[in-house]
Order: structure tokens, then sequence, then C-alpha cells
């Protein structure tokens, strides 16, 4: 029978667990005829936003905020004026920030106030990048954006740099654009803000991917923390598979296979894992597919 691996530290985050506890509690506004509403979805996994929606906590989709409306700051973080506006609209807003992300806000804030143009390494249109960006402005700061080596033009300007991460960056990519940027600035500073749940994600993958036959990476194709494991995995791997769901196993790939590894990105609930895995362990027992 095929040995299935599962990475010890796949599935929800810190952060991720604390935005759904708090929008399972706010469903009980919804039996007091209190709206209930995510601002965008609430983490990055599509099913789990279902489940909550079927739950009466649902993504706010073109409908009119009205006064008394319950509105969630989802796990990413928005800019401060957008959270100012809903308040002063009356809304009651639950804050389900990470703090991990929060740190991040601080920490743009502090090394603007200390004269350093901002590095932020991360995804441009990324919802938690656009939040942080938001602060920064906020604290009268400047500062890029990096996907990118190329991106770095605009910071080599500068004699005081400070660099910062979205929390579910590469590990292997931050340590690049530090890298480059210590060749051409005068004072770089640092703040580490890649958040532990990632690193540890990531060493799993780096770990468990060039020891089995196939690795499956489970999460939301919208989850950046969970491309980022596929594409580690893929590096060491050329079996690896990025999937949302069991239903998009194939079975093909688990012919004549001995060991199989699976992980999740930070929004992976702990009930898709256990389905993909028992989807497997079917395949190889019906199919008689896996070694």
């Amino acid at each position: 029978m095929v040995e299935i691996i599962v990475a010890p530290n796949a599935g929800f985050c810190f952060g991720v667990k604390r935005a759904v506890k708090l929008a399972e509690e706010s469903s009980s506004f919804t039996r007091k005829g209190v709206r209930v509403y995510t601002l965008g979805p609430i983490i990055h996994n599509p099913q789990e936003v279902r489940r909550l929606a079927s739950k009466g906590v649902k993504p706010l989709e073109g409908e009119e905020l009205k006064e008394g409306d319950a509105i969630i700051i989802r796990s990413h973080g928005i800019p401060p004026d957008k959270e100012r506006e809903l308040r002063k609209r009356g809304l009651r807003v639950i804050d389900a920030t990470c703090p991990y992300v929060k740190a991040v806000h601080e920490a743009v804030c502090k090394l603007s106030e200390e004269g350093y143009f901002i590095v932020l390494v991360g995804e441009k249109n990324h919802p938690e990048v656009i939040g942080t960006l938001g602060y920064l402005r906020e604290c009268g700061g400047e500062g890029i954006v990096v996907e990118s080596l190329e991106d770095l033009k605009e910071a080599f300007k500068y004699e005081k740099v400070g660099v910062v991460s979205q929390t579910t960056q590469s590990e292997k990519f931050f340590k690049e654009v530090v890298g480059e940027l210590a060749l051409w600035v005068k004072e770089l500073k640092v703040i580490n803000t890649i958040c532990n749940a990632t690193s540890v994600r990531q060493e799993d993958v780096y770990r468990i991917a060039p020891e089995v036959d196939v690795m499956i990476i489970i999460g939301g194709k919208n989850s950046g923390n969970t491309r980022r494991l596929y594409n580690i995995s893929k590096s060491l791997n050329p079996n690896s598979y990025h999937i949302e769901t069991a239903e998009e196993l194939d079975p093909s790939w688990f012919e004549g296979v001995k060991k199989v590894g699976i992980t999740a990105g930070a929004s992976t609930p702990d009930w898709i894992i256990e389905s993909v895995r028992g989807k497997i362990e079917e395949i190889c027992r019906e199919l008689s597919y896996c070694s």
C-alpha cells in the first residue's frame, strides 16, 4: 500500500484560525436580523468561504451596506482610511486582520519615521500589500513593492533603504532582494516580517518533496502562499500538483508510486486535507495503481 506523508505544518495558520473563528462567532448576529459580510474573501480558500457563507457570513459583492450591518475585515487587513470610512458609516466593524500582518504595518511606519525609503517584498495586487501601502501613506512614508529584482532600480536612488516583506513571501526571494540591495545601498535596515507559519510550511516542502514519488499541494488557486509552496515543490519534484479539492486528483498520477507527500497552504482547512488523503487511499485501493 502507498505511504502517505502529510506535512506536519500543513493547513491553517494562527491568523487564519483566528479569522475563521471570528467569522463563525459573528454568524450569531444573523439570528438577530443583522447582515454579516466580509470585505472580500476572508481567507484565500473558496471552499471555506462557501462554508462560512452557508452560515450567513458572505463576502460583500455589490450589496449596499446599511447602518448596523456587520462587516469583517479579512485576515489580510485593509488601509486605515478604509477602516475609518466603514466605522463612520455606523457599521459594526470586526477586525480579523492577522496580528502578523499588523506587525508589517508597524514595521513600515517605524522605518519611515527613521527616514528610510521602504522596499516591500510582495505581490503588488495582493490585499495584504494594498493594506500595508495604506499604512505607509498614513505614516507619510515613501516606498515601492518589489515582485522581481528588476523592480529594485527605484530603490537604488536612496541612501537609506528599509526592507519588509509580505508575510507569505518566499524566503529565497526575500534573501535575494536583501542581497542585491546590500550591494547598492549605503544604509540598509531589514525587518524580516515573513510569518513563521510561512517559513515552516516551506521548510516542510524542501524536506518532503525530494523524498516522495508524488507531491500534492492543496489550497486555493488564489492563495499566494500555496502557489509558492507549489513552485518550490515543482523545482524539487516534477510530479508536483496544485489542487483545491479531492475531486481534482487524477488517478494516473499515482500509478506505481510508493510514497505520496501532501502539504497545504495556510488557508486550507483540515477537512479538505483529510478528504484528499482519503481519496488518494481510495484510488490506490480500488484501482491498484499504487505499489
